[in-house]
C-alpha cells in the first residue's frame, strides 16, 4: 500500500498536467526523431527532392510559398511539437551557424541512430545507458579515422583552391545551382579568399577569412543564372538623391541612422488653431529651419556623401543636392551595417561631435544599371575585401532559392579556408568510418563469450554495430535519392571493408557504379563533416537518456 502511494507521481503535479514514464516516453521520442529524420532524408544528396513550404497566413494570395530542398529552411519553417523533433531542429540550427552546411546529414544520422537504439532497446533489451557507451566508443573511433582519411593541401596554392572549389561544387550539386555550379563555385570560392588572411598555424589551420558580411548577394530579376556575376566593391540597392551628382570621386561618407524630421508635428489628430496663415507660415518655417540646422551639422562633417536608414525627405534633399553632396535616403539596415563595415566607418545617429566620428572612404562611388534598374556601386574600399555577388534569374522563387543555395557554399568554403583539411564525400566517409567502428567493436565481440562472462561487453559491441549501420544509412539514402539500388550501399561496405586504409571509393550516382571520389575531385569540408558526427551523436545520446516527459497544465484563461 505504502509502495503504491511513492509511485503515485501524478498526484504531485497540477491537474491538466501529462506524464510520459519509462517505455512510453521512449517511443514517443523514437517516433517523433525518427519522422522529422525521414521527413528531410529525401532531400539529402545531389538528386534529393525539393519540399514545398506553404504559410498558413492570410488567404489566397496571400500565402507564401517557398520550394526547397535546404535542410535548414525546412527546419527552420516547420512546427513541431515532439521535444525530441525539438532537439534535432535545434542541433540541425547550431550545424547551420556553425558551419553552414551539413544540417540536413545531422538531422538525418540522429534519427538513423535512434531507429537503431530502438531495436536495441524494445528487442534485445540493452540498457540505454550501455548504448549510450558504446555509441561514445564509436563516435571517437569514427571520428580518428576521419581525420586519418583527411587530406591537407594548404602549402600548395594551386591544389588548395582546387580543394576549395571541388567543396564548393560538392555543396551545389545538390542545390538549385547544380547545372552552373562551376561558374557558382568560382564566384564563392574567389569571394571568401578576397577577404584576407593569417598566417597558417602548426594545427593545419591557414587562411581565416574575416566577417562575411563583407560579402553582400544582390538579386535581380532577369536574364539566366549563368549571367550572375562577382562585382568589386559594394553595390547598394538604392538610387542617388534628384539634382545630385551621379559620381563622387574620394568619397568621404558619413552612415546614420536619424530621423531628418524629428521636429515635425508628428502625432496622429493633433490640430494646430491659428488666426491667420501667417502662423502656419511660421510654423513651417520653423521646422524647415530646424531640418536646415541638422542639416549644416550633418555638413560640418566635412563628408561628400550621406547615406541615411530612414527618409531624407525634400527639402534636406535640396539642400544636399546644392552644396554638392550624394544624399541616399532609406538604405535598409542589413545593407548599411554591411556598407559601414566595408567602407570601414561607423553608423551614428547624433552629430554633435564630429571629431569622434570615424567616416567611411571609398576611391568612387557612382551609380550604374544592373538589368533595367539602378544601384549605386561603392569602389576602391579600404582594403579591397568587400564584394558582391549578383544574382540574376527569371523568377524570385529561383533568385530565393540561388540566394540560400550560395550562402551554404560561401559558409562551407570559409569553413574550409579555416579548417584546411578535406574528406570525401559520395557517401566515402560515412563508409570508411564504419569499417573503422565494426573493426573496433570486432575486439569486443566474441558474441557467445562475451554473454556467458560480460554483459556489458557484449551490449556495447552492439551498440558500436548499430552506429556503423546508422552511418552506412547515409551512402545508402544518397543512392536511392538518386534511383540507385540499396544493394549498391551494402557493396559499397563491403569493398571498404576489403581494401586497405583509407579506401576512396563512393558511389558514382550518374553511372549508377562506384568511383576513385579523389581523382573525381567529390570532397567535402572536415570541419562540417566531423561536426555533423558530433553533433548527431551528441543529439541521439540526449534523447537515449531522457525516460520521462512531463508536459506542465496549460494556463487557465480568466
Amino acid at each position: 500500500m505504502q509502495e503504491s502511494r511513492y509511485n503515485a507521481s501524478l498526484d504531485i503535479l497540477k491537474a491538466g498536467a501529462m506524464e510520459q514514464k519509462g517505455e512510453e516516453c521512449r517511443l514517443s521520442n523514437f517516433m517523433g526523431a525518427v519522422a522529422l529524420s525521414d521527413l528531410v532524408k529525401t532531400t539529402l544528396g545531389p538528386k534529393g527532392m525539393d519540399k514545398i513550404l506553404q504559410s498558413t497566413g492570410g488567404g489566397g494570395r496571400g500565402k507564401a510559398v517557398h520550394v526547397t530542398n535546404d535542410g535548414a529552411t525546412i527546419l527552420k519553417n516547420i512546427v513541431v511539437d515532439n521535444p525530441a523533433a525539438k532537439i534535432l531542429i535545434d542541433i540541425s540550427k547550431t550545424q547551420d551557424e556553425e558551419v553552414g552546411d551539413g544540417t540536413t546529414t545531422v538531422c538525418v544520422l540522429a534519427g538513423e541512430l535512434l531507429r537503431q537504439a530502438e531495436k536495441l532497446i524494445m528487442v534485445q533489451q540493452i540498457h540505454p545507458q550501455v548504448i549510450i557507451d558504446g555509441w561514445r566508443e564509436a563516435a571517437k573511433v569514427a571520428r580518428d579515422a576521419l581525420e586519418k582519411s583527411a587530406v591537407n593541401n594548404f602549402s600548395d596554392e594551386t591544389r588548395f583552391k582546387e580543394d576549395l572549389l571541388n567543396i564548393a561544387r560538392t555543396t551545389l550539386s545538390s542545390k538549385v545551382l547544380s547545372l552552373d555550379r562551376d561558374h557558382f563555385a568560382e564566384l564563392a570560392v574567389n569571394a571568401v579568399l578576397r577577404l584576407g588572411e593569417t598566417p597558417q598555424s602548426p594545427k593545419g589551420v591557414g587562411k581565416r577569412p574575416k566577417n562575411l558580411e563583407l560579402i553582400s548577394v544582390m538579386k535581380k530579376l532577369g536574364g539566366t543564372m549563368a549571367d550572375s556575376y562577382l562585382e568589386d566593391g559594394f553595390l547598394l540597392d538604392k538610387k542617388i538623391g534628384i539634382g545630385q551628382p551621379k559620381t563622387m570621386k574620394d568619397a568621404k561618407i558619413l552612415v546614420a541612422n536619424t530621423s531628418m524630421d524629428t521636429d515635425k508635428i508628428k502625432i496622429f489628430g493633433a490640430h494646430v488653431k491659428t488666426d491667420n496663415v501667417d502662423t502656419v507660415a511660421a510654423i513651417e518655417k520653423a521646422e524647415k529651419q530646424r531640418m536646415k540646422d541638422k542639416v549644416d551639422k550633418i555638413m560640418g562633417f566635412k563628408c561628400n556623401c550621406f547615406i541615411n536608414r530612414q527618409l531624407i525627405y525634400n527639402y534636406p534633399e535640396e539642400l544636399f543636392a546644392n552644396a554638392g553632396m550624394i544624399a541616399i535616403e532609406h538604405a535598409d539596415f542589413d545593407g548599411i551595417e554591411r556598407l559601414a563595415s566595408a567602407l570601414g566607418g561607423e553608423v551614428v545617429s547624433q552629430f554633435d561631435d564630429p571629431e569622434g566620428v570615424k567616416l567611411g572612404e571609398c576611391k568612387l562611388i557612382e551609380e550604374v544599371m544592373i538589368g533595367e534598374d539602378t544601384a549605386v556601386r561603392f569602389s576602391g574600399l579600404k582594403g579591397g575585401q568587400a564584394c558582391t555577388i549578383v544574382l540574376r534569374g527569371s523568377s524570385q522563387q529561383l533568385l530565393d532559392e540561388a540566394e540560400r543555395s550560395l550562402n551554404d557554399a560561401l559558409c562551407i568554403v570559409a569553413s574550409t579556408v579555416r579548417d584546411t583539411r578535406v574528406v570525401f564525400g559520395a557517401g566515402c566517409s560515412e563508409s570508411l568510418m564504419a569499417n573503422a567502428v565494426r573493426n573496433a567493436s570486432a575486439t569486443l565481440r566474441s558474441k557467445e563469450e562475451l554473454l556467458a562472462v560480460d554483459k556489458r561487453s557484449f551490449g556495447k559491441a552492439k551498440a558500436m554495430d548499430a552506429f556503423a549501420t546508422a552511418l552506412n544509412q547515409i551512402p545508402l539514402i544518397i543512392g536511392e535519392s538518386a534511383g540507385m539500388s540499396a544493394q549498391f550501399a551494402d557493396d559499397l561496405e563491403q569493398i571498404h571493408a576489403r581494401s586497405e586504409f583509407p579506401c576512396r571509393q563512393g558511389l558514382d550516382i550518374n553511372n549508377n557504379t562506384f568511383m576513385d571520389v579523389e581523382k573525381a575531385g567529390v570532397t567535402e569540408s572536415f570541419l562540417s563533416k566531423s561536426s555533423s558526427l558530433e553533433y548527431a551523436s551528441e543529439a541521439a545520446e540526449m534523447i537515449l537518456r531522457v525516460d520521462d516527459i512531463i508536459r506542465c497544465a496549460p494556463r487557465q484563461r480568466k
